[in-house]
């Protein structure tokens, strides 16, 4: 298929909001699209150039981009930069240039959807001396064989800033319409492969009913609805329901298969090599042949025994070096709640109680290393309500809950599991800073940097930018926050502004954390923009005092 067939549907799927006509494109394109090519496009379509559980990365900058418009175009990377500032996205720049350029490559071809795959995939290939040289090479042959709009898909792509608006669920349904395949069997088959090309592919086949769980290869988990308390917990699950300790530490799944063990984020990055320790306690601890467990990796302090806030071991997540060192100084123990996999079966149609039965028999557990989380089956609300305070004594976040006839069904769905946390009160925070936007947003502010007050100081606490709307006539629209904000703007540095501390706004979030990367030492979680603030002065902002307040009160301490 050549490059520009896709682009078509790439403005097709532009032009409309409407989910039903997105699938319609959608499925149609997958009609013309041969078996063979069927996993690419999906692939493409979305953005990407491998399936959703490949660690393989394209990782390219802006700055890399920049630098291959330029070498095309043979326009100066100041002036490429200063158009890039005007629109707000690098695709609509090259695509103006283009439009422009004077003279056509001698050996321009005709771009395939092969040799746009086949060349992004080689950039996640390269490493050492000259690999930068040989990146913006791979990228410029593309360009200089595109035409206007196929080079503004084909940065939008490499840049991971596509945005088409076709979801998962677009996906599925538009599968479920092309190959005239159950959306149920689609859906479950993703789960189970977490790769919508190769459900494509079998699809068009039928042979969606063959897909199995694999071991060594991540799946979706299942996820939790929040409740404000464990009456509205027995409203969803029924009463007697499971309640568990929600760990601060992060999601893990274990593959197991004999002396191969691989261990899968929840968003199914691979994070074996920088987990050795949870590699041989896996091996030494878990009494079976194969399985698959659901768990909650969480530090340990070395001196008291208990555990550590998440930020405490999250550097050992990305790193690739000195990783025994890290091991040693940041131990994590794992803590076990649901199996899915076990001795060559899939367990995903067995009840949590049946399930749970199962792990109690294959875990072996050491203090420190690995153990079952603590659970109470209980129909008392009462009884509930003491096993939550207890648990944020214990420094953890709050309580899971779970329909103990729950089966075992990736994503969030109605009567499985819950989490009740505390209901934090929303800050009023300062913005201090801003980011220019991408695509839709081009043009105005739409990434907020937010800032507690400690003393005559403004420290960061986050970015925010969820709770504004695009569309005008909508309460807060990124347009009227760039009107406020533009005046305000002290220094620029690229996309990103510094303003004068004046806009006030209030902001929800799900907690608070401990973080390294903001001034204040604390970063919110989930945060969004609740309302804008006029009549409250800068002297009235949260302090960072009240914020560390907020982080002890969450934690269930005083």
């Amino acid at each position: 298929m050549y490059y520009s067939d896709l682009v078509k549907y790439y403005e097709e799927l532009e032009k409309t909001t409407k989910r039903l006509e997105k699938v319609e494109i959608l499925s149609r394109l997958l009609n013309h699209t041969s078996a063979d090519k069927l996993d690419s496009i999906i692939y493409l379509i979305r953005g990407k150039v491998f399936p959703d559980w490949d660690e393989r990365k394209i990782g390219y900058s802006s700055r890399l981009i920049l630098k291959a418009i330029s070498s095309v175009t043979g326009i100066n990377q100041n002036d490429v930069e200063k158009l890039w500032k005007k629109k707000g996205d690098l695709g609509s720049v090259v695509e103006e240039l283009i439009k422009h350029k004077k003279q056509t490559t001698l050996s321009s071809k005709r771009l395939d959807v092969d040799k746009v795959i086949n060349n992004l995939r080689k950039l996640s290939e390269m490493e050492g001396e000259g690999t930068v040289s040989k990146k913006v090479q791979l990228v410029s042959e593309l360009i200089s064989n595109a035409n206007p709009k196929e080079a503004k898909f084909v940065v939008k792509t490499v840049l991971n800033e596509l945005r088409v608006g076709v979801k998962e669920g677009i996906i599925r349904d538009s599968i479920s319409r092309a190959f005239n395949a159950d959306v149920k069997e689609v859906e479950n088959a993703f789960n189970l492969t977490a790769d919508y090309g190769e459900v494509a592919k079998l699809a068009k086949k039928n042979k969606l009913k063959s897909i199995e769980m694999s071991l060594g290869r991540p799946t979706k988990l299942m996820l939790a609805i929040l409740v404000k308390d464990a009456k509205e917990g027995f409203e969803a699950l029924r009463r007697p329901l499971q309640a568990e300790p929600k760990i601060d530490g992060f999601r893990v799944a274990v593959h197991k298969d004999k002396n191969n063990v691989r261990l899968f984020t929840r968003r199914m990055e691979e994070v074996t090599k920088q987990f050795p320790d949870i590699v041989e306690i896996v091996k030494e601890h878990v009494k079976t042949e194969n399985c698959i467990i659901d768990c909650e990796a969480v530090g340990i302090d070395k001196k008291t025994g208990k555990h550590m806030a998440f930020q405490k071991i999250s550097q050992r997540i990305k790193r690739k070096y000195d990783i025994e060192k890290m091991a040693k100084e940041f131990p994590v123990e794992l803590n076990v709640f649901d199996v899915i996999y076990c001795n060559g079966k899939s367990l995903m149609n067995e009840t949590l109680k049946e399930r749970r039965k199962i792990l109690e028999k294959i875990i072996e557990e050491r203090k420190e290393k690995i153990v079952l989380t603590k659970k109470l089956i209980s129909d008392d609300e009462k009884k509930i309500n003491e096993f939550f305070k207890e648990s944020l004594k214990e420094g953890n976040e709050g309580l899971m809950l779970k329909n103990i006839d729950s089966l075992y069904i990736p994503g969030r769905y109605v009567n499985g599991w819950c989490k009740l946390k505390n209901v934090l009160e929303p800050l009023d925070l300062v913005i201090i800073g801003a980011e220019f936007g991408d695509g839709k947003r081009a043009g105005w502010l739409s990434s907020f940097i937010v800032a507690c007050r400690d003393k005559n100081k403004f420290l960061e606490c986050g970015r925010v930018s969820t709770g504004i709307k695009e569309k005008e006539g909508q309460e807060l629209t990124y347009k009227e926050m760039t009107k406020l904000l533009k005046p305000l703007i002290e220094k620029e540095e690229g996309k990103v502004v510094h303003v004068k501390p004046k806009i006030i706004i209030e902001v929800g979030y799900e907690e608070i954390q401990k973080s390294p990367t903001y001034s204040s030492g604390y970063a919110l979680r989930f945060p969004r923009v609740l309302q804008i603030r006029t009549e409250k002065p800068l002297s009235e902002i949260n302090t960072l005092s009240e914020i560390e307040r907020v982080y002890k009160i969450q934690r269930g301490k005083r």
